[in-house]
């Protein structure tokens, strides 16, 4: 047996001893198998296990994540799992799966060559080991490595047993909608200057307040075989870029500078706009989104055609694309103008990860003061799906 250690002031390790990392290299540099079975993974160490599989070519690789049925996962790491997992799956060099009937909380590594397994690690190291970030930073973990045989071969026989089907399937098979999904906190407004946060209660409160119609703002999104199809024949989505969401990706305003890729355009319908209470035209409100951010927004343009934040035309994407970038579904792009992929464009397989496509909004009977001290109404603004079928604020007083 061979303790592996993290290394961590003032416990450092000393000469002739290892850390799990490392231990976790030499044993992969030896194996062309891997069979992982842990309680926690997390975004940055699924990436960070990915690269290693192609680095060390790894022939296969199988991970069981063992709290996260019952306890709930961060959108973040679920959609990055996700993605790892399909990928594998098409590279037929692995799986990524879900323990379903209990909660596991065992941290088992094993190590094959030749169909064989050589050797295992067991304690208390997660995934997350693999990948050392601000929350594990600190965090002092310590397993041991074994190589006999028979003790390598129970840990083996146990991880198979957790891979059978009436213990855990594999990700793509199990309903999304039977997983808690945890939202992460969109940080991306975080120190703006004309934002506040409100708590839940307040959300609440002012949701239970809505009045007359409710507004859907559909998002016009490309989905990826867009994209596929405009970089094997040189076209441009044009009408994916010159308007709503992704508008960061049209003819820059200057020679000098790209649009950020936080600017939205969002465009109201002609529909939407003829209907009863819709607001009238430069004439500001609050609003409290469902996530719970306070901010100021108005109808511009002709026609009374768009939809904005006033003062900063980068709030509303801040919020909106925000969520996507914490939901680990997007990673917001630095030079919209270098982004000649469209790495950073919101899809139509994005949105539908996230289970939202629309905007709506709608009127409260609430008011509040501004800084001038003129009064203003409130209004709600939330990022759903349209096929929630929102019920109206009438119904939802007859319920």
């Amino acid at each position: 047996m061979r303790i592996l250690y993290s290394n961590i002031p003032p416990l450092r390790i000393k000469e002739g001893q290892e850390t799990f990392i490392d231990g976790f290299r030499t044993a992969s540099q030896e194996a062309d198998k891997l069979d992982i079975a842990v309680g926690y993974v997390s975004k940055g160490s699924l990436l960070e296990l990915d690269q290693l599989v192609h680095e060390m070519k790894i022939q296969y690789v199988r991970l069981n994540m063992g709290m996260y049925m019952i306890e709930g996962i961060s959108e973040s790491t679920y959609h990055t799992a996700v993605d790892v997992n399909k990928r594998w799956q098409e590279e037929g060099i692995g799986e990524i799966r879900l323990v379903r009937p209990f909660k596991y909380h065992g941290k088992l590594y094993v190590f094959y060559r030749a169909d064989q397994p050589f050797c295992a690690f067991i304690g208390s190291h997660n995934l997350g080991a693999l990948k050392l970030e601000a929350v594990n930073r600190r965090q002092y973990e310590i397993s041991a490595e074994t190589r006999d045989l028979e003790e390598v071969q129970e840990i083996a026989d146990f991880v198979n047993s957790l891979s059978s089907p009436v213990c855990s399937r594999n990700l793509a098979d199990i309903d999304s909608h039977s997983i808690k999904l945890i939202r992460e906190v969109n940080t991306s407004l975080s120190g703006v200057e004309l934002v506040h946060e409100v708590p839940d209660k307040s959300v609440e409160l002012y949701q239970k307040h809505r009045v007359g119609n409710i507004f859907k703002l559909p998002l016009k999104v490309p989905s990826k075989e867009d994209i596929e199809y405009d970089q094997l024949h040189g076209t441009k989505t044009a009408k994916f870029t010159k308007s709503n969401i992704n508008v960061c990706y049209a003819a820059p305003r200057s020679a000098r500078k790209n649009r950020d890729w936080y600017e939205t355009q969002l465009t109201v319908s002609t529909a939407v706009r003829q209907q009863e209470g819709y607001p009238e035209k430069n004439h500001p409100f609050f609003v409290v989104t469902d996530d719970g951010y306070w901010f100021k927004a108005h109808t511009t343009s002709d026609g009374n055609k768009q939809f904005s934040a006033v003062g900063d035309e980068l709030i509303m994407g801040r919020w909106l694309k925000g969520r996507l970038a914490a939901a680990g579904l997007v990673t917001p792009v630095n030079d919209t103008g270098k982004d000649t992929k469209y790495r950073g464009m919101i899809t139509r397989e994005m949105l539908d990860a996230y289970g939202a496509d629309s905007l709506v909004f709608s009127k409260t009977d609430q008011k509040a003061i501004d800084e001038d001290g003129t009064e203003l109404p409130v209004w709600t603004l939330s990022f759903i799906s349209v096929k929630d079928n929102e019920s109206s604020p009438e119904e939802e007083k007859d319920k």
